[in-house]
């Protein structure tokens, strides 16, 4: 009986499939219609369960670039007042970065100088070339090629935050680390 049941169910099933405008029956008529097909139908003996196996969730890989238990997904890098020599805290930051363009040799960075906005606009200009540069070097150091990196400055022209203080300076004085294509 139930392996008369299950063939008419599965008909049924293949045969809706090939329709293109069937609708989905509520859950409580199919009930009511197997209920009746059962009384309907003599028993036979059931066939033994098919084994089957829980199916496991898909896992999907977070990128490191934007995990933000990653360090990769830190992007900023900051500097002292007319300074272009990289801080010792971040060089733990630069290193991830240069360690995963070395390991990614299809990646590519973009490294944008900043600074604040005191100072001449020629100023400006060089000293952001000379911070995205250190950075470049130190990864260039440890293994990022040079095809790899672009630097560029930006000056005072891109400030990360408005205001007339230390505080808003501090956070303009850096570099971004930009990856091409994110």
């Amino acid at each position: 009986m139930k392996k008369a049941l299950l063939s008419m169910l599965l008909v049924s099933l293949l045969s809706a499939c090939a329709s293109k405008d069937v609708k989905e029956a509520p859950k409580a008529a199919i009930e009511d219609r197997t209920a009746t097909q059962a009384a309907a139908q003599p028993s036979a003996p059931s066939a033994p369960a098919a084994e089957t196996t829980p199916m496991k969730p898909a896992t999907i890989a977070a990128s490191p670039l934007t995990d933000p238990a990653s360090i990769l997904s830190k992007r900023s890098v900051y500097f002292d007042y007319d300074k272009c020599d990289l801080k010792s805290e971040y060089t733990s930051l630069v290193e991830a970065h240069a360690k995963y363009l070395l390991q990614h040799g299809d990646a590519n960075v973009t490294l944008q100088g900043n600074t604040d906005e005191r100072g001449s606009r020629e100023y400006n200009i060089a000293l952001g070339q000379r911070r995205a540069e250190s950075v470049k070097k130190v990864m260039s150091v440890l293994g990022a090629t040079e095809i790899q990196i672009e630097s560029v400055s930006f000056g005072k022209e891109k400030p990360k935050a408005v205001g007339h203080d230390e505080s808003a300076w501090a956070q303009n004085r850096r570099v971004e680390i930009l990856y091409v294509g994110e």
